[in-house]
């Protein structure tokens, strides 16, 4: 996301950018710290929240492409990598409960 923004017009440096740099750093690092608990149910708390960042970013990525700053293959590749991550989040949540 940050080599993919860096080509954004520099109006959406402090709006849609940064929106997308932080919604995209925020899902390993809250994977990181769920994997840092001890119990199950605060792991699945933090991994809900990467899920919650993940779908955000998702979102930003479609209005992006809406508003032509990603092209419509840069968006398959960044739309099947947020699938693949979304459905592992989804499995490891499973797995907790």
């Amino acid at each position: 996301m940050y080599r993919l923004t860096d080509s954004f017009p520099a109006r959406e440096r402090f709006a849609l950018v940064n929106q997308q740099r932080r919604s995209a750093y925020s899902v390993p690092m809250n994977i990181a710290e769920g994997n840092a608990k001890s119990s199950p149910k605060e792991r699945a708390h933090f991994f809900e929240i990467a899920h919650g960042s993940l779908e955000e970013l998702h979102c930003q990525c479609m209005l992006a492409r809406d508003l032509l700053y990603l092209s419509g293959k840069d968006y398959l590749k960044i739309d099947e990598h947020i699938h693949r991550v979304s459905y592992l989040l989804f499995r490891i949540r499973q797995s907790l409960q």
